[in-house]
């Protein structure tokens, strides 16, 4: 069984005894039994191989700096900072909910809370007012996650902007809060590099980068069957190839700005409204007419 999330995110309902493929080289020790549950739910989603990987490596750190300590060694605390980039839709807002979860159940993360926050949230309408916004917001977040979309809003008006200030104030709080809490900033590649070079001191304070990449046409199309199934809709062998073709019309004509699962949402959508006034014409309607999204439901951009 699948479900998808909000942002588009694929789920899919795993057998319990179905162990995920990337756990099975591990020691079968009770002590791995939360990064065995991790990667369950991570196999639930669709793609995101690398941000398995780096979930598997963050827990492999934690454990083995906690059997550091044990032994006497001393273990100095990691800045766990993360910079997420990619489109739309592709996950960066699962992901980090999944991670401040783990960290609060491995104990790195005193109480676990996640904030999600956005330029409204950090920049005032006068001097000073961005940076007590900004530290009030930090605050709230420690011993927990930070999490702040689209993060480089904050740098789109320049040198000028109260965005500016919103940025210099974060980097202080992070020097200030060392290990007191997480800050996650996700937003398109190109612009969060430009936003990383707003500040000197803030690129190096990121010591974990990663890129969400799109979806690939096969995963869009099985993305559109889990939507038009949760609707109680289903797609015909008609309609199928064509909604392939627009899907890729609409990532070409997009490019980069291509927002993934919520624009296979949209096209469901528009393809139920199309069907329903199909079959507006007709005074009896089956079941499976009222299920069935064909063909002509489906319709190219000119």
């Amino acid at each position: 069984m699948k479900q998808t999330n909000k942002e588009g995110r694929i789920h899919v309902v795993l057998n319990p005894k179905e162990k995920p493929a990337q756990a099975v080289d591990w020691p079968d020790h009770p002590e791995h039994g939360l990064l065995r549950s991790i990667e369950q739910e991570m196999e639930s989603l669709i793609g995101l191989t690398g941000l398995k990987v780096l979930v598997r490596e963050l827990y492999a750190s934690a454990y083995i700096n906690k059997k550091r300590m044990e032994a006497g060694l001393e273990t100095k605390g990691q800045m766990l900072h993360m910079l997420f980039t990619g489109n739309p839709g592709t996950g960066k807002t699962t992901a980090a909910r999944l991670i401040a979860s783990m960290f609060k159940k491995l104990g790195l993360l005193e109480k676990g809370q996640f904030i999600e926050a956005e330029r409204a949230d950090l920049v005032g309408e006068y001097i000073g007012h961005t940076a007590q916004k900004t530290r009030d917001l930090v605050k709230k977040a420690l011993g927990g996650v930070l999490f702040i979309d689209e993060a480089y809003s904050l740098a789109r008006g320049g040198e000028k902007d109260f965005g500016k200030e919103a940025i210099d104030t974060l980097v202080k709080q992070m020097e200030d809060h060392q290990n007191g809490f997480i800050l996650i900033l996700a937003g398109y590649p190109r612009e969060m590099a430009h936003f990383l070079s707003m500040n000197p001191g803030l690129q190096s304070r990121f010591p974990l980068i990663h890129h969400f990449p799109d979806y690939t046409t096969e995963e869009l199309l099985q993305i559109a069957d889990v939507i038009a199934g949760e609707k109680k809709y289903e797609i015909d062998t008609v309609g199928r190839p064509l909604l392939r073709s627009i899907i890729e019309q609409e990532k070409r004509i997009s490019g980069l700005r291509f927002a993934n699962g919520r624009n296979i949402r949209t096209l469901i959508e528009k393809a139920a409204r199309r069907q329903a006034l199909r079959l507006m014409a007709q005074s009896v309607h089956s079941k499976k007419e009222l299920k069935m999204l064909k063909g002509e439901d489906f319709q190219l951009s000119p």
